[in-house]
């Protein structure tokens, strides 16, 4: 019997470790900026970003390939500082928020690119259409304790894709040539976390 508490007890040891190291940490939506820009009318470059974001990370620090992001967006919450082309945004042109008010991001893979750097693959739903879309991640900051007492993170990323793969297809030919908006749009995101305390 004491042989097999003892391995138990290594096999706990082993364990424990990997547990203590993966950590949840919610999305602060009031730190966290979701930016985009796309093409307009082969000129310029129209930026914005969606106010309102939740979701959470898993961390594995001990492997953080093991770690696993799942985000949800406010569609309806598209701001580009123009009302009247937000509203245009928001209808059945592009996104269709009423139809569609959320988008989602569900990661399937975390790979290391570089000596700090992460390549996150993941499912984008967006305008009823998932397809996959991988992240480019800066390194993970470190723990840092704010004023309240919270430990927070924070990390950066970029990715891109072609809109007309989500269904949205709208568009208008220039009389010069090219189109009003273009297809490819970066992604562009500064996201902050707030590490999840069990309750005592």
């Amino acid at each position: 019997m004491n042989r097999l508490a003892a391995i138990f007890t290594a096999v706990a040891l082993l364990v424990l470790p990997s547990l203590v190291l993966a950590s949840d940490w919610n999305i602060d939506p009031q730190h966290s900026n979701i930016g985009f820009k796309v093409r307009h009318m082969m000129v310029s470059n129209v930026k914005g970003v969606f106010a309102k974001v939740q979701g959470m990370v898993t961390v594995d620090d001990q492997d953080i390939t093991k770690s696993s992001v799942r985000a949800t967006i406010d569609t309806a919450s598209i701001d580009t500082g123009v009302e009247k082309r937000d509203n245009d945004l928001r209808s059945p042109n592009f996104l269709d928020t009423a139809k569609y008010p959320a988008m989602t991001f569900v990661s399937t893979k975390v790979a290391k690119n570089g000596a700090h750097g992460l390549k996150v693959t993941g499912d984008l739903t967006l305008h009823g259409v998932t397809r996959p879309v991988v992240l480019d991640v800066e390194e993970v900051s470190q723990e840092s304790k704010d004023p309240m007492g919270n430990l927070r993170r924070g990390a950066s990323a970029t990715a891109k894709i072609n809109r007309k793969d989500f269904g949205l297809t709208w568009n208008k030919v220039l009389e010069t040539g090219g189109v009003v908006v273009g297809e490819e749009v970066a992604i562009i995101l500064e996201v902050e976390m707030i590490k999840v305390v069990a309750k005592k």
